[in-house]
């Protein structure tokens, strides 16, 4: 009698641990359905963890910005998001022109923002691969610069930030303290930024009452159109900024906030709106 009661204790054991065992899958199978992104945060959060584990494809070499690998597949003209709220903008400077000297980048102002209070964000995913902190001409005021390269070849050059949160802090810190020298630094390794993802907190010069931040898009996949004449290729033998630069006023941007920034005077002084990059 004991043997088969003892008998009876294994077989109902197995059936316990099969059943378990069946239970569990379909537990798994449930939790496995629920977790398949199909649209909103789920995926978007992968899409971004994917993006910051991706390594940067682009390196600085002697003859300007390469790919290292294959590049992702990437519209002609990414689409960028504004990097500020264009509602309290004033007025543009517009990309290649001159400002004292020539200024391959643009810049937005917001001379009603009187605290410098402009929060500025990322127009597009990338890495942060160089930076600058430095004392603004004839000031001590640190002003903040850094550059994003997107893995399309696109690159955002920021400058005349004042300040940044402390996520972005700690890529500054790593730098030589601020001097009157305009020097940019390489961040390595580069610090990954998502679309969006705060930048600035702060704009400008505060002893100057000037709220602007300058903001400058280069496209490394192709030379811009005024760079390919012999007349321009003389005036300006560093390639680097001013071959490449675009006019992001122009396709580049939402097309209201491309008609809103239209519609504004420029901030340019002596040259206006008019551009090397932008058509007229």
């Amino acid at each position: 009698m004991s043997r088969n009661q003892k008998g009876f204790g294994v077989v109902e054991t197995l059936v316990i641990i099969i059943i378990l065992g069946i239970l569990g899958f379909a537990g798994w199978a449930v939790l496995a359905k629920n977790s398949t992104p199909t649209s909103g945060t789920t995926q978007d959060n992968r899409k971004d963890t994917a993006v910051a584990s991706q390594k940067l494809l682009w390196q600085q070499t002697a003859s300007g910005w390469e790919a290292m690998g294959d590049t992702p597949a990437c519209p002609a003209q990414p689409m960028l998001k504004a990097p500020a709220d264009l509602s309290k903008a004033s007025s543009v400077l517009y990309p290649g022109q001159m400002r004292g000297q020539y200024k391959p980048h643009g810049g937005i102002r917001f001379d009603s923002v009187t605290d410098n209070s402009v929060t500025v964000t990322a127009p597009i995913d990338g890495y942060i691969v160089k930076a600058a902190r430095n004392f603004a001409q004839g000031t001590t005021e640190v002003q903040y610069d850094f550059d994003i390269m997107n893995n399309c070849g696109i690159m955002m050059r920021f400058g005349h930030l004042r300040e940044v949160p402390g996520s972005l802090q700690t890529v500054f810190d790593k730098l030589p303290e601020p001097s009157a020298d305009s020097r940019v630094e390489n961040v390595n390794p580069p610090v990954y930024v998502k679309q969006g993802e705060v930048l600035a907190t702060k704009v400008g010069l505060i002893s100057e009452k000037n709220t602007f931040f300058d903001w400058g898009v280069y496209d490394y996949r192709q030379q811009n159109d005024i760079s390919k004449s012999a007349s321009y290729q003389s005036a300006h033998t560093s390639k680097e900024l001013d071959w490449y630069a675009v006019c992001w006023l122009q396709g580049w941007l939402p097309q209201s906030d491309a008609a809103l920034l239209a519609s504004l005077p420029a901030g340019g002084g002596e040259s206006g709106k008019s551009s090397d990059y932008c058509k007229q």
